[in-house]
């Protein structure tokens, strides 16, 4: 493992004079602390800095970096602080790079369809900017209202867009960024093809603040689609509403812009805790699909179609929201699942594992298995369209701590195993970070850790960009 320096009062008055006074924090636990944790549960992923930097350039990032490398001390790029892997925890303390300051949407480009921002910029903003031009970004994580776009480029994000538009990788064109060695880069451009030696740049994606500091993102935009229909599906059981899903995708001739999937025990604790009025009593599990497209016929006739095949596949009962009040209500129930169980207890793991979404009835299965093998609750929704789910162990209130570390660990390496036997993989989009790293094993060979291990040493030889995270 390597050593670090510790930041010294001489390193702090070399940054001083690059961001400025106003912006760093030093010397202050209070202020420090939010710096100390993303959202992931539990003190373990936990891990004060020693400062804080604010920079607003790519020049002041290259001159902390060439500083740091030349010191060998760790630096962990951050961005809203909203993930759920410890990815943006100083896990050995160093130096915080935060985004805060580079906030900026620095060009619209109409004509090529894309935004050039600046890697502080809350996803939401960018959506905000191009609507009036007829467009959206379509990369569209779950937090969209809250993280940072270089966040989501770093963790290849994903959301309940992606059965139809992909991932946040699909939508990168260009990046410039910062290497460990301070040397300013970048990577792509304005155009749909190039195969011009290797693909870094899509390397850099989902590469978790590891190999470089992102200072500016293009991103390709497309068409907005102004007309959008939700329908909640009721399903008296797990199996009906899963093996509906192939079925859509397959015999409607839609492709829905989301399906999500909730379980009985995240519909019924949820329902509760906002005091929804739906007949979900009877549900065993609901799906919560969206239709888009430019105009309202074409969206009707899609959502008839695949409304008329869920009822034939066995369904109770749908409800349709196509106007932004209803749209609401639905979607509502799923966002405030894990906020629904932290009444219950608030420490909770929240996994993406994602498999072929033939294989999620076996998945759910399993999942049965391991709750009741270890008298633990575990709900389990997400994004049925591309597989993802997220399974999420509950602590019990009664259990104390050491307890529900070592029957955590149990569970998610039984669960991460048989993912992987379904043809799956232990993280769909918030990325392996600390959280995971130890179990990466179980996903990833010799060789291609070996691998990953050589990309990481030509990118970072001094290993100081985001240690103790990935591999």
């Amino acid at each position: 493992m390597n050593e670090y320096s510790r930041v010294t009062e001489t390193d702090i008055e070399h940054f001083r004079a690059i961001v400025g006074p106003r912006a760093m924090i030093h010397g202050d636990a209070e202020k420090l602390e939010p710096y100390s944790h993303d959202e992931t549960a539990g003190a373990l992923y936990r891990h004060m800095p020693e400062v804080v930097l604010k920079p607003e350039s790519a020049e002041q990032i290259s001159k902390i970096l060439k500083h740091a490398n030349e010191r060998r001390i760790a630096v962990t790029p951050r961005g809203a602080g909203s993930g759920l892997s410890g990815g943006a925890v100083p896990e050995h303390g160093g130096i915080v790079v935060s985004f805060e300051r580079m906030n900026r949407i620095l060009e619209i480009d109409t004509a090529n369809l894309t935004i050039t921002v600046e890697p502080g910029v809350i996803t939401n903003d960018i959506n905000d900017a191009v609507a009036t031009h007829g467009l959206f970004y379509a990369g569209y994580p779950m937090s969209l209202e809250t993280c940072f776009i270089g966040g989501n480029v770093a963790e290849n994000a994903g959301g309940g867009k992606a059965i139809k538009y992909g991932v946040t990788g699909r939508y990168v064109y260009a990046i410039e960024a910062v290497l460990p060695s301070g040397e300013i880069i970048s990577f792509g451009g304005k155009r749909v093809k190039d195969v011009t030696g290797y693909d870094l740049l899509h390397l850099l994606v989902g590469s978790e603040g590891t190999l470089a500091i992102f200072t500016k993102i293009t991103l390709k935009l497309v068409p907005r689609t102004p007309v959008q229909v939700d329908l909640l599906v009721l399903f008296p059981d797990t199996d009906s509403a899963i093996s509906t899903v192939p079925r859509i995708m397959v015999e409607s001739g839609v492709t829905p812009t989301a399906i999500e999937y909730m379980d009985r025990l995240s519909v019924q604790t949820t329902c509760k805790y906002l005091n929804e009025k739906l007949n979900y009593s009877e549900a065993g599990a609901m799906l919560l699909i969206t239709v888009d497209g430019h105009s309202e016929p074409e969206v009707t006739a899609a959502y008839d179609r695949v409304g008329a095949l869920c009822m034939r596949c066995g369904a109770i009962e749908a409800y349709v929201a196509d106007n932004p009040t209803t749209n609401e209500r639905v979607w509502r129930i799923r966002r405030n699942i894990a906020e629904a169980f932290k009444v219950y207890s608030p420490v909770q793991s929240l996994e993406d594992i994602v498999v072929p979404f033939a294989q999620i009835p076996d998945l759910m299965k399993s999942i049965q298995e391991l709750s009741d093998r270890y008298n633990v609750l575990i709900p389990c929704y997400g994004h049925a369209g591309d597989g993802n789910m997220h399974a999420t162990p509950v602590k019990p209130p009664e259990m104390d701590e050491n307890t529900w570390d070592q029957t955590l660990g149990e569970i998610l390496r039984r669960l991460y195993t048989r993912t992987v036997e379904l043809g799956g993989t232990i993280s769909g989009e918030h990325g392996i970070g600390s959280k995971r790293r130890k179990y990466l094993d179980i996903a990833v060979g010799p060789v291609e850790r070996a691998l990953m291990a050589r990309i990481k040493q030509a990118f970072d030889p001094n290993g100081i960009l985001n240690p103790g995270k990935a591999i």
